[in-house]
């Protein structure tokens, strides 16, 4: 029987550090075009309540999308101790390309995995690069489809990279632009024989909800009525977003647990998208709630979005990568451990990953 193991990981976090004091001198506007009179300060004081996000990184001007990735991917590579001429696929995550500092335009051609597989010095042709876009859960998304080719052996080793800068892509007009952030995760897949006991992906769920939810999360012109109505910027409905993932995101966690033969107390981690604190905890409560469980583990569910903010395809693997080097000392993973990897975002997508650890 074969099995998609992950044998390494890697992530890159910017060094530059945006607190939310930085946007407490900030004046908002509302999406008519209207300034917020709601003092900075309050409104830095609210944002915090809800979302839990105390600080976000930042990338340097000189660095974009695919440099955070060959940096997340190269210490992938590393830790899996994998030659990268065997990899049979190289998959990138994003959303918006390259958008290089004081420009307008992505630059998405070539794929942010040829630039990526160009700087690892991947010579070997049958390494196939690609990008996925899927919205937040692009990388989850990678997983998946390099599992399905491992197993019906069309590929041995795969790189999966979600990689993101959207402080290029955020208005700072809009008080949702305090959420966004970004960073880097990567993983080596490879294939490994083995029995329904052993280490790898048990099970998976994708789904897309693309009527009324369409919207939800898009590209739309500033708030500040004096900017370029011709550029567009990351926006979201809050509210909307919320509604659905507390609906439909614990709905598919429970599916992927039961395509996986997994019992909910036999589950030992969670690593969800670090889209918002409050939706995050809401969700868990309502997975467990859908096995008549009120009270949630202790310790169930890593998070980083207080100190990291939300960096879209790179909040997983980066997450996962810092548990699994041992970088939250409340967090611990142990061969045998059962995990479920859920994310969401724009499309609406929704896809959720069972693995044996």
């Amino acid at each position: 029987m074969l099995h998609s193991v992950i044998t390494g990981s890697g992530s890159y976090i910017p060094p530059f550090v945006k607190t939310n004091q930085d946007f407490a001198r900030h004046v908002f506007y509302t999406a008519t075009g209207t300034a917020l009179h709601t003092e900075p300060g309050e409104v830095v004081s609210k944002f915090k309540k809800i979302t839990g996000i105390e600080e976000r990184r930042y990338t340097t001007n000189d660095l974009n999308a695919s440099d955070l990735g060959l940096e997340a991917g190269r210490l992938a590579i590393r830790d899996s101790g994998t030659d990268p001429e065997t990899l049979d696929q190289l998959i990138v995550a994003h959303n918006f390309g390259n958008v290089i500092k004081d420009t307008i335009q992505t630059a998405a051609v070539p794929s942010l995995a040829s630039l990526i597989k160009n700087a690892l010095g991947i010579r070997n042709p049958n390494c196939v690069a690609y990008d996925i876009l899927f919205g937040c859960p692009g990388w989850l998304q990678g997983l998946i489809q390099s599992d399905a080719y491992i197993k019906v052996g069309l590929a041995k080793r795969t790189l999966i990279i979600g990689t993101e800068a959207l402080s290029r892509v955020i208005d700072m007009y809009d008080g949702d632009s305090m959420i966004f952030s970004d960073g880097a995760g990567a993983v080596v897949l490879e294939q490994e024989e083995g029995n329904l006991s052993s280490r790898g992906i048990m099970g998976y769920v994708a789904q897309s909800y693309s009527m009324d939810e369409i919207d939800y999360i898009n590209m739309g012109p500033s708030f500040y009525p004096e900017s370029d109505p011709r550029v567009r910027y990351l926006k979201m409905k809050g509210r909307k977003v919320y509604e659905f993932a507390i609906t439909q995101v614990p709905a598919a966690m429970k599916l992927c647990l039961e395509k996986s033969a997994v019992p909910i107390h036999e589950l030992k981690k969670i690593f969800i998208h670090q889209a918002n604190e409050k939706m995050d905890e809401a969700i868990i409560r309502r997975l467990y709630q859908l096995y008549e469980i009120d009270t949630t583990p202790v310790n169930i569910m890593p998070m980083s979005i207080s100190w990291l903010g939300n960096s879209s395809v790179a909040t997983v693997p980066t997450l996962f990568d810092l548990v699994r080097k041992k970088q939250f000392p409340q967090h611990e993973l142990h061969p045998g451990d059962i995990i479920l990897f859920a994310s969401i975002g724009a499309g609406m997508n929704i896809n959720a990953v069972c693995y044996r650890y």
